[in-house]
């Protein structure tokens, strides 16, 4: 089992930046799979990026480029960096771990980008 932690979500301006956090209650090696999706309203949940426990990583053509996922080891925390916001971006941001079939999610973040 683990605990998912987000923060870092606010209300910015389109070519802004921020920095989602996302802090886990076990060590991150013992995860498989951690991974950032966000939710529009009346939309999916979708995939935005995400990074397995050997570090690799894989991120959503419609934000590479400007999205990059990474992770602090020491501190158990997953980061989304997002540079160049667009409306588009707008959602609700939540933090997963798959840990070998067993999902968990965090509470989510709002990022809001006005048009």
């Amino acid at each position: 089992q683990v605990q998912l932690v987000e923060s870092g979500g606010g209300l910015v301006q389109a070519g802004e930046s921020l920095r989602l956090s996302c802090a886990a209650s076990r060590s991150i090696f013992s995860i498989n799979v951690m991974g950032w999706y966000r939710q529009a309203p009346d939309k999916q949940r979708e995939l935005v990026a995400r990074i397995t426990s050997s570090g690799s990583t894989i991120v959503a053509g419609s934000v590479k480029g400007r999205f990059t996922i990474s992770r602090d080891t020491a501190k158990n925390t997953v980061y989304l960096q997002m540079n160049s916001l667009k409306p588009e971006d707008t959602a609700v941001y939540y933090c997963n771990a798959d840990m070998y079939g067993l999902l968990y999610w965090g509470q989510g973040t709002q990022v809001t980008v006005p048009s």
